[in-house]
């Protein structure tokens, strides 16, 4: 069936080649659970004639020190079995205890990418005050480890620097959390250090991309004709005219996003929380970028934007899309090298722009899909507020500047 895109009313072509074909790709989206699975608790699977519990990471030592730990081969005693292990987990006492309930029961409902990053945090805060009993818990504990933790470190044997600011409010945010959990789990009455603490704030990027940077970013000549470069130049041209995240413009579909009207988007990182959609109708130079995006494909695909097997750059298991950033890192040090362009920046930086440039705060909110004006006017608003002076002189009053003034004003300003 041949799949076409959207054109002007008095123009109705079919869409360039590169369409999708009729055949089956092998996708990246996440594998629906079989038919004996549905129904059946998280991370359970019935495999074998019995069924199993997939223990989270970190957690091993509550269930024999197995990754898969067997449940029993009748449904009434499998759930016999998982009620006793969490009755013998629900007696919690320290804050170690409250972090294995948070790592059973709260971080598997997160994002796969946020589910990585939340096991690691919960090590580090672990460490420190997993033997502690929840309360008493004085918030001073919360400045003294995020002044032992700002500090950062590099390993003499891999390199790897750890810790830093950043690091260790992300971690806070998780203690926090389990903490606002434990209320509503009955353990404690009064989140302990919510509202009594006041971190120092993170300074929002300030990088704004000139459009001059953009003109050399797109003169970039490519080595090939359906290959990296491109794809990005069409990329950035995307991007640039909607201000699309990185996870929603490498997952548009022909099939699903690619519409009569313009191009059909719901945020994957909000979309839990808010199902709106936002369409960004189409205009000439939109239905130009999104050809010049399926030109760029190395292969037949029903997404926008492909590697050479046809598939998505987003692994679904993962959140992550590794192969795009080390694509985006090599086209960076070209640009670097071979252009006028000698400070680097991201595609963060890129949806700023987008903020920036947008007629107005709430047009640069409806581009970006935000909720409210808050993020946008702190995070993405980055150009100069250009304002009017104060009038001192009635309007009839005002007197024009002389030549001489002129002159002088000229001459300072040169």
């Amino acid at each position: 069936m041949a799949v076409q895109m959207p054109l002007h009313d008095t123009e109705q072509k079919q869409a360039p080649t590169g369409l999708p074909s009729n055949r089956t790709e092998k996708q990246t989206m996440p594998k629906p659970r079989s038919r004996e699975n549905q129904g059946l608790p998280l991370r359970w699977r019935h495999t074998h004639g019995a069924y199993y519990y997939n223990v989270p990471p970190g957690l091993e030592h509550l269930w024999d020190n197995k990754k898969l730990f067997r449940l029993g081969s009748k449904l009434h005693e499998a759930y016999q079995a998982w009620a006793k292990r969490l009755g013998e987990q629900a007696n919690v006492r320290t804050i170690g205890d409250l972090l294995d309930r948070y790592a059973l029961e709260v971080i598997p409902t997160k994002s796969p990418a946020s589910q990585a990053s939340n096991q690691n945090q919960l090590k580090k805060i672990r460490e420190v005050f997993g033997s502690m009993p929840l309360l008493p818990f004085r918030p001073q504990l919360i400045y003294q480890y995020i002044d032992a933790r700002s500090k950062k470190k590099k390993d003499p044997e891999t390199g790897k620097v750890t810790g830093g600011k950043i690091a260790a409010h992300r971690e806070i945010e998780v203690l926090s959390h389990a903490y606002t959990k434990a209320v509503e789990w009955g353990y404690i009455d009064k989140h302990p250090f919510k509202g009594e603490v006041r971190l120092q704030g993170e300074q929002p990027r300030q990088r704004y991309v000139e459009d001059w940077e953009v003109e050399e970013i797109l003169s970039l000549k490519p080595k090939r004709s359906a290959g990296s470069v491109r794809m990005i130049q069409a990329y950035v041209r995307l991007k640039l005219l909607t201000g699309m995240a990185q996870g929603d413009l490498l997952r548009l579909r022909l099939d699903e996003n690619i519409k009569e009207d313009g191009i059909h988007n719901q945020r994957h990182k909000t979309k839990k929380a808010m199902e709106k959609w936002t369409i960004y109708a189409w205009s000439g130079e939109l239905r130009e970028a999104v050809k010049q995006s399926l030109e760029t494909r190395p292969k037949d695909s029903p997404y926008l934007f492909c590697n050479r097997e046809g598939r998505g750059y987003v692994n679904e298991d993962q959140g992550r899309a590794s192969g795009w950033k080390s694509m985006w890192q090599r086209f960076m040090d070209r640009v670097l090298e071979e252009t006028k362009v000698t400070e680097p920046f991201t595609e963060h930086d890129l949806r700023a722009k987008v903020g920036s440039d947008a007629s107005s705060l709430e047009h640069a909110r409806s581009l970006l899909a935000h909720a409210d004006t808050k993020t946008t006017q702190r995070v993405y608003r980055r150009k100069a507020e250009v304002v009017e002076p104060i009038r001192r002189r009635p309007a009839k009053a005002e007197v024009p500047p002389t030549k001489a003034i002129d002159a002088d004003l000229d001459r300072r300003v040169a």
